[in-house]
């Protein structure tokens, strides 16, 4: 695992009423009672693209709220293979298997420059236990992270190459904007879609050249979808 620096990626303690995306994570049920009984700290980090934040069958020391950015889940086959089994974004939980197992069941590494919240798992623990509104908020997210990892199975596994990249396209529109879609390496994507980087790389310039999808940046990243109807019927 690549070791993490938290004295340059450490932040401060994060304040959790005022979090901008309180809505969206763990916290956003809590009441002024319950965050009173919060003695542990939260820290707030920034790591870099590349950066593990945990490693596959580690002991787990806490979770990671994910404000900003994107973070992969990688899992290796019996073969030795990398794959990736999710992708998560602003408001998304990594590690929370480590409640019941007290261990991470993959790897989290950083797609982009990524801001998180590290919440120990002591804390966690004792509010899931005393807070009902905690408890659900916990269930939710737990069902939530589920139902998202069936669904990434079941789209992006099946089906042809070009059926594979279209529904990966259509996974990874922007939350604010539709019409823009934030892709990454072409060698992750091959990962997470079981495709050779080369297959990917046809299918994507493909859609280019059909007009479905126009590039933004001169990395290949960022697309903007011209013909939403053409890329759902794909």
């Amino acid at each position: 695992m690549i070791p993490i620096k938290t004295e340059s990626a450490w932040k401060g303690t994060s304040d959790c009423r005022n979090c901008g995306i309180r809505d969206m994570v763990l916290f956003a049920d809590l009441n002024e009672q319950d965050f009173g009984m919060i003695h542990s700290p939260i820290d707030d980090l920034e790591f870099r693209a590349g950066t593990t934040l945990f490693a596959e069958s580690t002991a787990a020391m806490g979770i990671f709220t994910l404000r900003t950015g994107m973070i992969k889940l990688v899992r290796v086959t019996p073969d030795g293979r990398q794959r990736i089994v999710r992708v998560l974004r602003p408001g998304d939980v990594a590690g929370l298997e480590a409640l019941a197992t007290s261990q991470y069941d993959s790897d989290a590494v950083a797609l982009t420059d990524i801001s998180v919240c590290r919440i120990p798992l002591s804390v966690i623990n004792m509010l899931g236990g005393s807070s009902a509104r905690l408890h659900r908020r916990l269930m939710e997210k737990w069902q939530h992270a589920l139902k998202e990892a069936d669904d990434w199975l079941a789209d992006l596994n099946f089906g042809t190459a070009r059926q594979r990249v279209a529904h990966f396209i259509l996974k990874m529109r922007n939350q604010a904007d539709a019409q823009i879609a934030t892709l990454f390496s072409r060698e992750d994507m091959g990962a997470m879609l079981d495709l050779k980087l080369e297959t990917v790389s046809r299918e994507v310039s493909a859609l280019v050249r059909e007009k479905v999808i126009d590039p933004l940046d001169k990395q290949g990243r960022v697309y903007r979808i011209l013909d939403l109807p053409a890329l759902q019927s794909i």
